[in-house]
């Protein structure tokens, strides 16, 4: 009896131990999942048999720098435990793979940014808001989600019970860094309310999402829903442009960050299309430092377009091979 008793319980243990090393992993890499799918790049959808090293192959024409998709992917704890309906993000191949797509988007050929409802743009001329936030319950000075906001009608409105809205601050205006020439104002997305009530001459309205930090005086514009698959485009041949500025206004920059360019839908600019980050130096032929000639552009970077504008472009960086800076140049992808 105390032999039958004591395999009882080593059953047990063992069944526990093993529910322990196997639940977590798989758990953790769900939970994990969710979380990525904030970030900017392909996912695709783990399948039954498959494994770190075929995808590599797959995607990166090389079987042997798995443990770079690996270390990609921090949500994977152990490159040799992938369980299907997993989604992992792929990097390699300039990102572009060909995957199952919604029906909306007929090409499989596309790229997945989920944040890109939240990307601002340049324009000319401003927005015209349809609001004004004017207060903020208890006074706050920095609004954030679930703060409830009261939004004075403009002449673009009138606010509808329900409709939800995109709140926005109006950038002082940029000029080309080479030419000085005016360029245009930018839209800097903070958040977004949805109105729940309407009274004479403005609304009152719940902040259901807030990207960064909003105030006081931020304005209002119609919320319009951007699925955010890309589908990818022919490049247009011969253009030439500059990155007027990062979104955040930083001196350098590098993957991932949001940036605008001078150039737009009269240029042939669309959504899309992807471009190189270029320099190109000078150099002297003779050590005598005779007349200079031009060497040929050398990639540093590349971009993808997310929005495009009459004059200019939103556009995400996709890689940096060097720090990227306004006034960096842009052209037809290089070979």
């Amino acid at each position: 009896m105390n032999n039958e008793i004591k395999l009882k319980v080593l059953t047990g243990v063992s069944l526990l131990v093993a529910m322990i090393f196997l639940f977590p992993f798989n758990g953790f890499a769900e939970e994990k999942t969710d979380s990525s799918n904030f970030k900017a790049g392909f996912y695709y959808t783990i399948k039954k048999g498959d494994t770190l090293w075929d995808l590599s192959e797959q995607f990166s024409d090389s079987p042997w720098i798995w443990p770079n998709l690996w270390s990609d992917n921090k949500q994977v704890a152990n490159p040799h435990l992938i369980y299907p309906g997993e989604k992992i993000r792929i990097f390699h191949k300039e990102w572009l793979t060909k995957m199952g797509v919604p029906k909306a988007v007929k090409d499989p050929t596309f790229y997945v940014y989920p944040q890109i409802f939240r990307a601002g743009f340049i324009k000319k001329k401003a927005v015209t808001p349809v609001g004004t936030i004017f207060k903020v319950r208890d006074d706050k000075v920095m609004i954030s989600e679930g703060d409830l906001v009261y939004i004075r009608e403009e002449k673009g409105g009138p606010l509808v019970k329900g409709a939800k809205y995109m709140i926005y601050r109006a950038m002082n205006p940029h000029a080309d860094g080479l030419t000085d020439e005016y360029v245009g104002i930018q839209h800097y997305m903070l958040g977004l309310a949805e109105v729940y009530k309407n009274e004479q001459g403005f609304v009152l309205a719940n902040v259901i999402k807030s990207f960064r930090t909003i105030r006081k005086n931020d304005l209002i514009m119609p919320y319009e829903e951007v699925l955010p698959y890309i589908e990818l485009k022919q490049s247009k041949e011969g253009l030439d442009g500059e990155i007027i500025i990062s979104e955040e206004h930083q001196v350098m920059f590098g993957d991932t960050t949001i940036a605008f360019i001078d150039r737009g839908v009269k240029d042939g600019v669309t959504q899309g299309q992807q471009y190189s980050i270029y320099s190109q130096d000078k150099g002297s032929l003779r050590d005598s430092g005779d007349k200079k000639v031009l060497l040929p552009p050398e990639e540093i970077g590349s971009l993808l377009v997310l929005r495009t504008e009459p004059e200019t472009s939103t556009v995400l960086i996709t890689k940096s091979e060097r720090v990227i800076e306004a006034g960096s140049r842009i052209c037809y992808p290089l070979k």
